[in-house]
């Protein structure tokens, strides 16, 4: 499993487990060990990862931060951990004083959900007062995967992050200024765009008038795009399915072997499946297989890695396969019951990719 996918299965357990964690140290064990294990990093090596880290203040002594990330002996990724339903916020000063007092080069404040990154770009040795790179477990996005990559066990290069961090910074720093001028405009943003379409002297009646205009334009411009990549993509997925949809009609209208007959029934089963999975797993990796007596849907055209079998012959079925492989069956009226058990087929994925099987 790559990395991309490893946070996505990670992201997809936090949601059901957090009903289940009360405590900051339960937040700990359930949510930020695992995300520094998938870092790379082992947390049961304290030469590795040092929980309880002594951080001395000064005359201050047995400051502890959660966890140090090791390096030869030394720190260098301090990580200050909060129970996940508190407001990061007000905690940033405590890892600041943390940081100078080591030669850690980067600070991680997280509630398992939220994870903020520091360094001392403003003043060396002196962690900033804004994170860098932040994002969120369960709604990370492909560019934020790829930051996030650098601080990987396997990535990790000090003079590399750091290179980047300043674009980083000033580049989310401007998305969040754009966010907030797009969604109420100052009057400095109302007055530049004004004067780029309107000829005559900016009064304040003016700005007035242009400042629902100018926000409809960037919410219509934003929409636009956003329908635009929505197009292409439908574009290219149905591109794929008629391409697929071909592939299958060659195989089925074939001879049959063994008395294997698949039908169009059973076609249809297949990408209703697909269909519920794609926002799971990449749909390129779900495949069939035909039984005589039943019909496989598979992970990676890999016998044993059984997603869930249909039997429509004559009473239809959904049945997936518990621990012991024993069949579990769900009755279907028709296909489009199939949709009423969308959490027993993602589940079915998760246990797939958890057990790694090969």
């Amino acid at each position: 499993m790559d990395f991309k996918d490893q946070i996505a299965q990670l992201a997809s357990r936090v949601e059901k487990m957090l009903p289940q964690i009360q405590t900051e140290e339960a937040t700990k064990n359930a949510l930020v060990m695992p995300f520094i294990q998938i870092m790379g990093y082992d947390v049961f090596n304290p030469f590795a990862v040092n929980p309880e880290f002594i951080a001395d203040l000064g005359i201050k002594k047995g400051e502890k931060v959660d966890y140090a990330i090791m390096k030869d002996g030394e720190p260098t990724i301090l990580i200050e951990c909060k129970h996940h339903l508190e407001n990061l916020d007000p905690h940033n000063s405590q890892l600041f004083r943390y940081f100078h007092t080591t030669k850690a080069k980067f600070g991680l404040l997280t509630n398992g959900l939220v994870y903020r990154f520091y360094t001392d770009l403003v003043e060396k040795n002196k962690m900033d007062s804004t994170p860098f790179f932040e994002f969120k477990l369960t709604e990370v996005k492909e560019a934020e995967i790829a930051e996030l990559k650098k601080f990987h066990k396997s990535y990790f290069d000090v003079e590399n992050i750091t290179n980047t961090a300043s674009e980083l910074k000033y580049l989310n720093e401007l998305k969040s200024l754009l966010h907030r001028e797009i969604a109420d405009p100052s009057d400095n943003f109302i007055t530049f765009f004004t004067k780029q379409v309107y000829p005559k002297v900016i009064t304040a009646k003016v700005k007035e008038q242009f400042s629902p205009i100018i926000k409809r334009s960037f919410n219509q411009l934003i929409s636009d795009a956003i329908n635009e990549r929505l197009k292409s993509a439908l574009n290219q997925e149905k591109e794929k399915d008629v391409a697929e949809a071909a592939k299958i009609e060659e195989v089925t209208t074939a001879e049959p072997a063994s008395g294997i007959v698949t039908t169009e029934e059973e076609i249809e089963g297949f990408f209703i499946v697909k269909s519920i999975l794609r926002e799971t797993i990449d749909p390129k990796r779900i495949t069939y297989r035909d039984a005589l007596s039943y019909f496989a849907i598979l992970l990676d055209d890999n016998n044993r890695k059984t997603i869930c079998r249909l039997y429509l012959n004559t009473k239809k079925y959904l049945v997936v396969l518990d621990d012991n492989k024993k069949e579990i069956k769900y009755e279907l009226q028709s296909l489009d019951d199939l949709y009423q058990h969308v959490d027993i087929l993602k589940e079915a994925i998760v246990k797939l990719e958890s057990l790694k099987v090969k």
